[in-house]
C-alpha cells in the first residue's frame, strides 16, 4: 500500500493531518509546495501521481534560478488531500511545528506520449530516476527536472534543477524572498526564536 509508511508515523487522534486514500489521477495533475517549520525549516515538493502524493523535501526551497541545483530528499507517498493541509502539527508527533502552502498549481510531463495519460509517463519517468515537467503555479513556471543522485550512501536524494526557458532568472533566487508577509510559518519561527532568547526565571 503506497500509504503504508505515511499511516504508520503519524497518530490521527492527535494531528489534524488528513489520513486519506489513494485516489484515481484527474486529466489535470496537481503539484503542491508546503513550507514545514519542524526540527528545521525546510520546503516539501509534492507531485501528484498514481494516485498520491510523490513528496520530497527541500532544505533550501526551490529556485527559479537553472545554476540552483536543490537537494531534494524523497520522502514518504503523501495523500492527494494533503495537497490542501496548512495547520499545527503537535509536538511529540512526527513533524511537529507548522505547515503552509507557499505555492500550488497544476502540472505535465514536458515530453507528451501518444496513448499515454501524463501521470502514466510520470510513473514512468519515476521509475527510471528522472522526471521532467512544466510547473503552472503562481510562483514556480516553466520546465523543471528532479533526478536522482548516483549516490549509494543516501538513496533518497535527488536534485530538483529548474530548466532554462522564459520563465527563468538569473538573479539569485531565496524562496523565503517569496513568502507571505503574514506567514504563519514565520510567525512560528519568530515565537520559537523569542523563547530560545528569552533567559529562564530566577529560582
Amino acid at each position: 500500500m503506497a500509504l503504508e509508511d505515511y499511516h504508520k508515523k503519524r497518530n490521527f487522534e492527535e494531528t489534524s493531518e488528513p489520513s486519506g486514500k489513494e485516489k484515481a489521477s484527474g486529466k489535470k495533475l496537481r503539484f503542491v509546495v508546503q513550507r514545514h517549520a519542524a526540527t528545521r525549516l525546510h520546503y516539501d515538493f509534492r507531485l501528484e501521481m498514481d494516485g498520491v502524493l510523490k513528496s520530497w523535501a527541500v532544505p533550501k526551497g526551490p529556485s527559479m534560478n537553472p545554476a540552483d541545483k536543490r537537494l531534494a530528499m524523497m520522502v514518504e507517498d503523501h495523500p492527494y488531500d494533503y495537497r490542501t493541509f496548512e495547520g499545527s502539527i503537535p509536538e511529540v508527533n512526527y513533524g511537529a511545528g507548522e505547515v503552509e502552502i507557499w505555492d500550488e498549481g497544476t502540472y505535465e510531463p514536458i515530453e507528451k506520449v501518444k496513448g499515454k495519460t501524463d501521470d502514466l509517463v510520470m510513473r514512468a519517468e519515476l521509475h527510471q530516476n528522472s522526471l521532467k515537467f512544466i510547473l503552472h503555479g503562481k510562483k514556480l513556471k516553466g520546465e523543471f527536472a528532479l533526478v536522482k543522485i548516483k549516490n549509494p550512501k543516501d538513496d533518497n536524494a535527488w536534485l530538483l534543477i529548474k530548466h532554462k526557458d522564459d520563465f527563468a532568472v538569473s538573479e539569485e533566487y531565496d524562496a523565503e524572498n517569496h513568502t507571505s508577509k503574514n506567514s504563519k510559518v514565520t510567525a512560528y519561527l519568530n515565537k520559537k526564536e523569542s523563547k530560545k532568547k528569552t533567559p529562564p526565571p530566577k529560582a
